[in-house]
């Protein structure tokens, strides 16, 4: 008997339907020589501190860093999971080999390995590797089942993402969390999270800080044109108003006409990250919630493989867009100019070195049916991005007119559209102009010498911040580790550099809103006062870096290729992990408190009357740093505060000093700023008197 362990029951269903198990059991499948059985995704998970050493349960610094001498997993404490698991587990020990038809990516292969190594498996493995769930692929993929060993490396990859994220979150969150934090709120960081935020916090800082100026422009109609001066924007409107008398005394002369006709190129087919930012473009869906859109179409079979992180189709595909193009029996009106001529195999589209473990996402051919309004609206991104990856490309004139008015230059430009191509499948669309681009205008001819009569005017306008990140942006932003890219061809080469990965980076923005270390307004993310102290903190610039985590992340995927090993990159995380202990536990920084993340209503205006208080902050003595070592920390004894490695250290702080009991307060500002504010009672030489208390260089209480 051969068992097949799928990782759904849905899936199971399907493809226990292909290979003729139609018999129901408790948990399985059964039927012409298979079991079909499945997981709900993860079973496992690497074990938690606790299960390593008692001591680790409770979050003490002193045992930081955790580092286990070797990784164990355990299963997820859940009655489902463990019930489902000795079905598998009794399955596994039976047969004569196992099937593994886990989702068909790093994480997918990580979960099966994971359960297969928790069953004790010790028959052969087969791997399923399939991009879609429509029967022929089903069929056609266990006519070509692949040897387990061939996927050890993207096994081995899954492992260190799931080990490096241990190592860094576990430790970080503890160090952070009871270095800075009060009371019981837990401080988050992550190998991924935590330059997220990063970038976000820069970004806010830079809007915060930004101080809107007014500027002048001069600008003139010729021939109902607009032209706007070439020279600088001009700092006061007594500059601008001089200009514009110079320009009433002189004619407009035209300097140079030019028209040059250009192609637009086709868009590329979607990988998740492009599709999630287009679908937030458009309908303002959340990165989370089209990646469960387009994972219901996989599901239903109407879509391939969405956790892709490629925009290219392998050159086998070649002969089959046909059939898939003809099957779209809902577009066309669209895919009939396409299927007219044969299907040519364009390099933009068709690339084997560009295609790893999966090609982009496309529709089956599959006639969708029952789908919800979000699946429809996804599917139909999908699928128009698919045909108009093979129409003729968008032909364009673009026309640049340049004048003068006396001794000042002026521009005009614009752009005209001569053939739609592929952009005919985006007619009912509002683009968005972006930054530089030409507006889509007919200009007049010119001839160059010509002048005349012009109508001059002065444009008042005010300089922008920053744009805050949507998740469309930040989406981009972790794609190309922080860094302005627009180029698809230049992204494409930076995927392997990006933070994050396509399948996890939703789950990443997720877990920022429910940490309230961001919030959302309308379609912008603003970082909140918590998100920002916390940024401020972390004094290490790995943990904060995109870049940085960038190459962490190029790592991996090395992994994944067999040209990295999974134990150099696991020694390289803990000599961080070390280090970043040792940074912190020395370090003076701020307590952070959960700030109020009340946000007002769109069409709310806020009361002027009403002042916001910053949260009280309090600090707990015992986790300030002793001033004198500034390694070990403070501990309370029967009389005074002294350095917990006092035998050594020698630093003392009593309780009562000139006869005056010291409050904690008074005891903080000492340890943090090397003297109070003024304290009344003092007796110094049997008199009272009013001063401060100062700690001096060799950490004696003086008055001062």
């Amino acid at each position: 008997m051969k068992v097949c362990i799928a990782e759904k029951p849905s899936v199971a269903k399907d493809i226990a339907e292909v290979i003729g198990a139609k018999q129901r059991k408790d948990g399985y499948y059964e039927g012409n020589g298979f079991q079909v059985t499945w997981t709900f995704g993860h079973f496992c998970t690497l074990k938690e501190p606790h299960d390593y050493t008692e001591r680790w349960k409770a979050w003490r610094l002193e045992d930081l860093p955790m580092i286990p001498k070797s990784f164990g997993i355990k299963l997820i404490d859940n009655g489902g999971v463990h019930k489902q698991f000795k079905v598998i587990e009794d399955l596994v020990s039976k047969c004569e080999e196992v099937i593994n038809c886990g989702d068909a990516g790093q994480e997918g292969e990580l979960i099966q390995r994971w359960v297969l190594l928790k069953a004790k498996c010790s028959v052969p493995v087969k791997r399923l590797w399939i991009s879609s769930l429509t029967e022929e692929a089903i069929r056609e993929g266990f006519q070509k089942l692949k040897e387990s060993e061939q996927f050890n490396n993207l096994y081995a990859a899954g492992s260190a993402r799931a080990i490096g994220d241990w190592l860094l979150g576990m430790n970080a969150t503890r160090l952070f969390t009871k270095r800075f934090g009060q009371g019981k709120v837990v401080l988050s960081i992550g190998r991924v999270q935590t330059p997220t935020l990063a970038m976000i916090v820069q970004r806010q800082k830079e809007i915060n800080a930004f101080v809107s100026e007014e500027y002048w422009e001069l600008k003139t109609l010729y021939r109902e044109t607009e032209f706007t001066a070439t020279i600088d924007r001009l700092k006061t409107l007594e500059k601008a108003e001089k200009g514009l008398e110079y320009l009433k005394q002189h004619l407009f002369e035209i300097t140079s006409f030019e028209k040059k006709e250009g192609k637009e190129g086709n868009p590329r087919l979607y990988d998740l990250t492009s599709l999630q930012v287009d679908a937030n473009k458009k309908y303002a869906y959340s990165a989370d919630d089209t990646l469960k859109y387009i994972q219901n179409l996989y599901e239903k079979k109407l879509v391939t493989y969405p956790r892709v992180d490629t925009t290219y189709l392998s050159e086998d595909l070649h002969p089959k867009i046909a059939g898939i193009m003809g099957q779209l029996t809902f577009y066309s009106k669209f895919t009939d100019p396409v299927l007219a001529k044969p299907i040519p195999k364009l390099k933009t589209v068709f690339d084997d070195k560009k295609v790893t473990d999966h090609h982009a996402i496309i529709p089956t051919g599959v006639t969708p049916a029952g789908l919800s309004i979000d699946e429809k609206r996804v599917y139909d991104l999908i699928t128009r991005r698919f045909i108009a990856a093979f129409y003729s490309e968008c032909k364009v004139s673009n026309t640049t007119v340049l004048g003068k008015v006396g001794q000042v230059e002026f521009k005009a430009s614009g752009k005209q559209i001569l053939e739609a191509g592929w952009k005919e499948l985006y007619a009912n669309d509002k683009t968005e102009k972006k930054e530089g681009e030409d507006e889509e205008r007919i200009m007049p001819v010119f001839e160059v010498g010509e002048s005349g009569p012009h109508e001059p005017r002065i444009h008042q306008g005010k300089t922008s911040p920053p744009k805050p990140y949507t998740e469309a942006t930040l989406l981009r932003a972790m794609e190309t580790a922080g860094k302005q890219v627009d180029d698809e061809e230049m992204r494409e080469l930076m995927k392997d550099n990006g933070i994050g990965r396509p399948s996890t980076r939703a789950n990443i923005i997720e877990t920022l809103f429910k940490r309230k270390y961001i919030e959302k307004k309308k379609k912008n993310i603003h970082a909140t006062q918590t998100g920002i102290d916390l940024i401020d903190t972390i004094q290490n610039e790995l943990l904060k870096s995109a870049e940085l985590t960038g190459t962490w992340e190029r790592k991996l995927r090395l992994i994944e290729k067999g040209e990295y090993q999974l134990e150099l990159f696991k020694q390289e995380l803990i000599q961080m992990v070390v280090g970043l202990t040792a940074e912190v536990k020395s370090n003076v920084g701020k307590v952070i408190t959960i700030a109020d993340q009340t946000v007002s209503k769109p069409d709310e205006k806020p009361k002027k009357d009403a002042k916001a208080k910053a949260p009280k902050e309090t600090v707990s003595i015992e986790s300030l740093s002793c001033p004198k070592c500034k390694v070990h920390f403070l501990k309370k004894g029967n009389s005074a505060y002294g350095c917990t490695n006092f035998k050594v250290c020698g630093l003392k702080i009593p309780f009562e000093v000139y006869e005056k009991k010291i409050t904690d307060k008074q005891l903080i500002d000492l340890v943090l700023k090397g003297k109070t504010g003024k304290i009344k009672g003092l007796k110094v030489d049997g008199k009272e008197i009013e001063g401060k208390l100062i700690m001096n260089e060799r950490f004696e209480l003086k008055v001062e």
